[in-house]
């Protein structure tokens, strides 16, 4: 999931068309990851037991078609994370970006004035981290990207990460400025593609000596092997919560949607989602059956 590379900022500028007609089926689309298919066949799931006429759009495309899809009003909804409205609006060098509140309350702001509403998100950052083999993590004590920075110094670190991950400036590069540290590239294992679950499997299994992975942070393989991901206490990367964007004409048409929703997303908090995604990559369950048992499992 390359979201970084798949925004333009120039899309905040589309019109949004008039308002349709109230019988017409709310069409929700999704990315074309698995949490996005995931997340989307919950809010489908959601607007059908509510009786909301709706119609499915999942797997829609990549982050640029699904919303310019949603801001032409071929859509009306699809979950989104937080941390792309800075690249929407510009202002992903802003510090706003960085923390789980202002993030969302920048979020929320900047797309009401193009007539879309953020609903409550999960609270589960998707964002950038790294994941350090368990072993190694317990014999050195290592639980901060801080602690992770001291074993770098200390010539501990062997790190599997794609191109992308090395070279941008908002990835290891905005780790290494925020916690003062260089990470020897002759000490990275570059690989090709950007598949986390490549890069976690190296680092729990000590693959061509490599110790330390790049991850997304609601990986499912995560809860699968024995790693442990650093924390970001300083704030490093833009946070990555997923919420339900939808036009705000659909809410106020169904103005049962954002309670039920608010309810839903605020429950799936960083394990849960990680363990729903591991149902899916892991033990191989599809999207779909997952969100249905995942709602069929919560209280009425």
């Amino acid at each position: 999931m390359n979201r970084r590379s798949l925004i333009a900022g120039g899309l905040a500028g589309l019109a949004l068309p008039t308002l349709a007609r109230a019988d017409r089926p709310v069409v929700v689309a999704s990315k074309s990851h698995g949490e996005g298919i995931l997340l989307g066949s919950v809010i489908v799931m959601v607007l059908q037991r509510l009786g909301v006429p709706v119609t499915a759009r999942l797997q829609l495309g990549p982050t640029r078609i699904v919303r310019t899809a949603l801001t032409a009003g071929e859509i009306d909804a699809y979950p989104e994370y937080t941390g792309n409205a800075a690249f929407f609006s510009g202002t992903d060098s802003d510090p706003v970006w960085r923390r789980a509140e202002t993030a969302y309350a920048a979020a929320k702001a900047f797309d009401a004035k193009n007539g879309l509403t953020w609903l409550k998100a999960a609270p589960a950052n998707n964002t950038w981290q790294i994941a350090v083999q368990g072993g190694l993590a317990r014999a050195e004590r290592l639980a901060t990207m801080a602690d992770f920075a001291g074993a770098v110094r200390r010539g501990l670190v062997e790190l599997a990460a794609s191109a992308e991950f090395v070279e941008s400036p908002a990835a290891l590069p905005s780790f290494e400025r925020a916690y003062d540290f260089v990470m020897p590239r002759d000490r990275i294992v570059m690989l090709p593609g950007g598949d986390t679950a490549v890069t976690l499997r190296a680092a729990a299994q000590g693959i061509s000596g490599v110790n330390a992975g790049m991850v997304y942070g609601t990986d499912g393989a995560i809860a699968a092997l024995d790693v442990v991901v650093m924390s970001d206490p300083a704030g490093a990367q833009i946070v990555y919560e997923p919420a339900p964007l939808f036009r705000t004409s659909v809410l106020e048409r169904h103005p049962s949607i954002a309670p039920a929703l608010d309810r839903i997303f605020t429950g799936l908090d960083l394990p849960t989602l990680r363990r729903l995604n591991a149902e899916v990559a892991v033990d191989g369950d599809t999207p779909e059956a997952v969100a249905r048992r995942y709602l069929g499992s919560l209280a009425p």
